[in-house]
């Protein structure tokens, strides 16, 4: 048997490239946010207080998503509700969404980010002459 070079992509006895386990390493983890949820849940005895706050960062959370393409009256406005609460900064508030983050040991800005990500990644494409990035470069 011929030994391989380094440079050469060997198959390990699963049938995985080294450079494809290599490379999976710098991939992002993809939990469903009831998965992340519940994790936080378990891995955390919460005070009553943080499990209040935890349950009201869920249903948020899970508005968002849930209600990102709805048709419906109603479920428009429950991610309407959801968005502006997770957008607002700055808010002294107990149960503002940077206060709830901060109290579970969530970086607000983070988790915004990830939730703008999905959103971006779930909401259907349009032609760019029906968006408004479209209308504005046409008119």
């Amino acid at each position: 048997m011929e030994p391989q070079s380094a440079g050469s992509n060997m198959k390990e006895e699963g049938g995985v490239a080294n450079d494809e386990k290599i490379a999976s390493l710098f991939q992002p983890d993809t939990l469903l946010s009831a998965q992340y949820f519940e994790n936080l849940r378990r891995k955390t005895v919460l005070e009553p207080e943080k499990s209040l706050m935890l349950a009201i960062l869920e249903d948020a959370v899970r508005s968002y998503q849930d209600n990102l393409l709805s048709q419906d009256k109603r479920a428009k406005k429950l991610f309407a509700d959801a968005a502006e609460w997770i957008a607002e900064t700055g808010s002294a508030w107990i149960f503002s969404f940077e206060s709830v983050c901060d109290a579970l040991d969530l970086n607000p800005t983070y988790v915004r980010r990830g939730l703008l990500q999905w959103k971006e990644k779930n909401r259907p494409k349009q032609p760019l002459s029906e968006s408004w990035e479209g209308k504005r470069l046409a008119g």
